[in-house]
């Protein structure tokens, strides 16, 4: 852990008038680097390493699709957190993903800090990256603490973003077929 980082953290107690002493905050600027790091993890993980080789053959070349995978990501503008789910959907050329590295390569990307927007296109081209399908769709929603929590405190608002690669987007079809599956 970095004593830089929890030094940091001791600082931004002093400046918000809090007195890092105090009986309840001693340990929290260790603490606290501690969390950013894990929160923050995704910058020292590597595609590669997250698939680890976890490539199969296969001759299914119907949709696969993985929904409601939990999504953790700190918004880049605040850094408070985004939480919600993503979708994703691939039509495979010879070649499956390990189920789990699907939900590794989303924590890859949503543990770094983000806007929903490109954390989206990246989850959906790491995808198309790996298992060379002929078409990959990405659909995240989530709720931001940002707007939650500050600013205009809307506590329903949900925002959806999608990226459609590939046969997705070239067909209508195909999209609508993803787009069903995970309503």
């Amino acid at each position: 852990m970095s004593n830089q980082l929890a030094g940091h953290y001791t600082n931004i107690l002093t400046e918000i008038g809090e007195d890092p002493q105090r009986d309840g905050l001693k340990d929290t600027p260790q603490r606290a680097a501690k969390a950013m790091q894990f929160l923050t993890q995704g910058y020292q993980q590597s595609l590669d390493e997250i698939v680890n080789n976890a490539i199969f053959e296969s001759d299914n070349d119907e949709m696969v699709i993985v929904k409601d995978i939990e999504l953790y990501s700190m918004c880049e503008h605040h850094l408070l957190p985004f939480i919600g789910k993503c979708h994703v959907a691939y039509l495979p050329t010879g070649k499956v993903i390990g189920l789990s590295k699907i939900a590794r390569i989303i924590d890859m990307y949503g543990r770094r800090l983000q806007i929903q927007e490109n954390m989206t296109k990246q989850i959906a081209e790491a995808i198309m990256q790996v298992t060379a399908a002929s078409g990959v769709g990405v659909i995240v929603e989530a709720k931001h603490m940002c707007m939650m929590m500050r600013g205009v405190e809307k506590q329903n608002s949900v925002m959806t973003t999608s990226v459609m690669l590939g046969a997705f987007r070239s067909k209508a079809a195909t999209r609508m077929e993803f787009l069903n599956l995970v309503k």
